[in-house]
């Protein structure tokens, strides 16, 4: 199950938690727009059959998916790291589903903090459009994860300060501010 905090701001080792204050799910929804869904990642795995993912797809209009590994034996795997941890942010939602292994989502919050959030195998992460964030992986160098997108996917990161003034992130930011 997810686990989400406020991180310190020490610039030392980027897979150390980093932790500074604990912070529960409703929190994070609250002051991000992050939604987060829990499935049995070990159903999807062996059949690929979850009724409650696959109505959760076809209520968000999720038509396309494929599956990412990050693991040191992948190829460019320091290059990948470098820009994943690059602070960006995407004109479509972000979407993750945890089906093994384990990583870290950080994302700035309404205040422009950082909140980390640790995932784990049956954990589906819904990032908004428009929001900054990044991935690192934790310790265990390793998460096996099922992206999903609404019709063909866009990859393309517009990293900060560029997306400050995106469409994506005004109506990002917009929404944000609507919350209190």
């Amino acid at each position: 199950m997810v686990k989400c905090w406020y991180m310190d701001d020490r610039q030392d080792d980027p897979q150390d938690n980093h932790l500074l204050k604990d912070i529960d799910t409703a929190t994070l929804c609250n002051r991000t727009g992050v939604q987060v869904w829990q499935f049995q990642a070990d159903q999807i795995l062996v059949n690929n059959d979850c009724p409650s993912l696959l109505k959760l797809k076809q209520d968000r209009g999720y038509t396309y998916e494929d599956e990412i590994t990050i693991e040191p034996s992948m190829e460019k795997y320091d290059e990948k790291l470098k820009m994943f941890r690059i602070e960006h942010i995407h004109s479509d939602e972000e979407i993750r589903l945890v089906l093994e292994g384990s990583g870290f989502f950080d994302v700035r919050d309404c205040d422009d903090k950082w909140v980390r959030i640790h995932v784990f195998p049956g954990d589906l992460l819904m990032i908004p459009a428009g929001m900054y964030h990044r991935f690192v992986p934790d310790k265990q160098n390793f998460i096996y994860a099922r992206r999903f997108f609404v019709g063909e996917p866009v990859w393309t990161p517009i990293n900060r300060p560029i997306g400050d003034t995106h469409p994506s992130r005004m109506a990002y930011i917009k929404s944000i501010n609507h919350k209190d």
